[in-house]
């Protein structure tokens, strides 16, 4: 894909966040990062051409206003091809230690060899708070 082309944002190429699942496992996950978030994507090409996604970015904002940015190519190892009204989906996840949002995009091209893009849209993940309220004795 060249560079130097802007990528446009394609019409009828939709993202949707079909659920979150919190995990939080201190044996199994990092200590220092002891929450998880289990995510489940579908692509939806409702556009009037082939496209193929070649690549991510995920913008990752903490609580704390961290912000880390995570791209690069290909999404869970695939560079998936959709012709339009076809869609595909996929799951991935994200530790942490704090509550924090993500949002991002997935860029590619689409059959004539312009460069696309569609928008992940912004979701929370949220780290569940134990009851705090305590009986009076």
């Amino acid at each position: 894909m060249n560079a130097s082309v802007a990528r446009k944002e394609l019409p009828g190429l939709k993202v949707t966040l079909e659920n979150l699942v919190y995990h939080h496992d201190p044996e199994s996950l990092p200590q220092d990062r002891p929450h998880g978030f289990i995510y489940f994507i579908t692509i939806r090409n409702l556009s009037d051409r082939r496209v193929t996604l070649l690549g991510r970015k995920w913008i990752i904002t903490r609580a704390d206003g961290y912000r880390d940015i995570i791209e690069g190519d290909k999404i869970v190892g695939k560079t998936p091809t959709l012709d339009p009204g076809e869609s595909w989906a996929y799951n991935s996840y994200h530790v942490t230690d704090q509550d924090c949002r993500a949002e991002g995009s997935f860029q590619g091209q689409d059959d004539a060899g312009n460069p696309v893009f569609v928008r992940i849209p912004p979701f929370e993940m949220s780290i569940p708070r134990a009851d705090t309220v305590e009986d009076a004795e």
